[in-house]
């Protein structure tokens, strides 16, 4: 069934463009999803349709109408998944290094949406569109570990509350070019996308950057190199990439944000959900799984 969704304009939060509010308010709805509802039609403001450019003004009521989901494009395929834990309304999967989560142009097959379809037999959450069915949050194609799935929109509407209330925790092993000089620390710097190359992130203070906050700690030092654990207050893109770049201690074997040298030959990033804890959408029960190195990993650290 269609569902309305009615947000009040407070103070401090007049002039963002309507589909950046939005998206800021609600986690669970890519800011591409939220352009193609509004486009159709599908946001008031008071009682006016507008376009995805509005700049909502203080006081403004914002309805935005989600229909029901479209019939799925994507094919169900048959993919082994390591999952750390399934019930009626969700599971937990432990996701490979290399596996895109959801389709996009250049890779409709093979994803982690193309699995879970197949092995849910398409009883996924709805309320991220058609081509993210179930997914509440991402990790990169080349970052490992545990990720959380939905199979009915009631789990996901919670879910995505407490990703919004920074009530899930989500914790990183990672490791870090160079020698960290604290033995914990936070960076609280907005990230945005870089203002020339636009399939990267950057720390942006112009006023383009959302909010970002990663705290980390040192685990392990090694001649040339830190192992860390991060923990994530948002869920900004390539937030622990673009955070541990920003003050001089890229992730290992980082393509994008690194110094562009492999010597481990690690093909992508060294970083790890490692563990992945929320309150049961259904129990109120707080749960929470880790997910086990994959071997790329624990051969990095050992030859460290």
């Amino acid at each position: 069934m269609p569902y309305e969704v009615i947000y009040k304009v407070e103070p401090g939060e007049g002039a963002l463009r309507i589909d950046r509010f939005l998206s800021e308010k609600d986690s669970s709805m890519s800011r591409s999803h939220i352009q193609k509802l509004i486009a159709d039609g599908a946001c008031l403001a008071g009682d006016k349709a507008v376009k995805a450019n509005y700049k909502v003004r203080e006081g403004d009521l914002i309805t935005l109408t989600v229909p029901d989901p479209e019939i799925l494009d994507v094919e169900p395929e048959d993919i082994p998944l390591d999952i750390l834990y399934e019930d009626d309304s969700l599971l937990v999967v432990n996701k490979p290094r290399g596996m895109v989560v959801h389709p996009s142009a250049g890779h409709i097959s093979g994803t982690l949406v193309n699995a879970v379809l197949y092995h849910c037999r398409g009883n996924l959450s709805g309320i991220n569109g058609v081509l993210r069915p179930g997914i509440v949050h991402r990790i990169d194609r080349d970052t490992s570990g545990a990720l959380l799935v939905c199979k009915t929109d009631h789990a996901h509407q919670i879910l995505a509350e407490q990703l919004k209330e920074h009530s899930i925790h989500r914790r990183y092993h990672a490791v870090a070019a160079g020698n960290l000089k604290e033995e914990e620390g936070t960076i609280n710097a907005p990230i945005g996308r870089h203002p020339t190359e636009r399939k990267k992130m950057a720390v942006r203070r112009d006023g383009t950057g959302k909010e970002a906050v990663t705290h980390y700690k040192v685990i392990q030092r090694f001649q040339n190199a830190t192992y860390i654990e991060c923990r994530l207050e948002t869920g900004r893109t390539h937030q622990i990439r673009v955070h541990m770049a920003s003050i001089g201690h890229p992730l290992l074997g980082d393509p994008v944000y690194g110094s562009g040298k492999d010597p481990y030959h690690l093909n992508g990033q060294a970083l790890h959900a490692r563990s992945l804890g929320f309150i049961h959408p259904e129990t109120g029960e707080y749960m929470e799984f880790t997910a086990p190195f994959p071997d790329y990993f624990t051969e990095l650290l050992r030859k460290l």
